[in-house]
């Protein structure tokens, strides 16, 4: 990881992990509010019971998050993950009802918690444009 990668890494990972680890111990409440609007832009989940959902969700945001923090993992990797994360809850935040001002991107005050998603995107592409770029030997 090269000094330049840290901070978003670091601060993207550690939020992701933190996000993970709070789902890990996620009441039926929980489980149950997260998994009807996951449901609702991504039918295919709707096989799963809410817990299942909610320990998959976790495993996936700690596994994410951990992937970003540890400076062992290439960038490319930890951009690809942060990428299809991120991509994913924008998929949701797009796909949500009343998440968006009518005919616009931007959030209405119930979608601006999935709004946010944005900037792991961003970042995600920052981390896959370093690592394509130092892949290129005229950089």
């Amino acid at each position: 990881m090269k000094l330049r990668e840290a901070p978003p890494r670091m601060a993207t990972g550690a939020f992701i992990l933190h996000s993970g680890l709070q789902k890990l111990r996620g009441d039926d409440a929980t489980a149950e509010m997260i998994h009807g609007l996951a449901c609702g832009a991504y039918p295919v989940f709707k096989k799963l019971s809410p817990q299942q959902f909610l320990r998959m969700l976790s495993i996936g945001e700690m596994t994410t998050g951990a992937l970003l923090l540890a400076p062992i993992v290439p960038t490319a990797l930890a951009g690809a993950a942060l990428t299809g994360f991120s991509g994913a809850l924008l998929g949701l935040y797009a796909r949500t009802p009343g998440m968006r001002e009518p005919g616009s991107v931007f959030p209405t005050q119930e979608g601006i918690a999935l709004a946010k998603d944005s900037w792991m995107f961003g970042i995600g592409l920052g981390l896959l444009a370093d690592a394509a770029v130092e892949r290129c030997p005229q950089h």
